[in-house]
């Protein structure tokens, strides 16, 4: 098995991982309760999905 010649600097590690990170999901207010809630998802506020009730409360 192949064994590296010279061990990873901390700086190379580290520039290898920054894009290895967790990521926000994509949040936005409800235009109905004005709630934060996720894109194409139903309100749990107030139930409702572009601009119907699909979920009584």
């Amino acid at each position: 098995m192949a064994v590296p010649f010279r061990r990873t600097s901390k700086t190379a590690k580290r520039q290898r991982r920054t894009h290895f990170k967790l990521q926000v999901p994509g949040m936005v207010s409800c235009p109905n309760c004005g709630e934060m809630k996720l894109a194409h998802r139903v309100c749990k506020e107030c139930g409702t999905y572009k601009g119907k009730e699909v979920v009584s409360k």
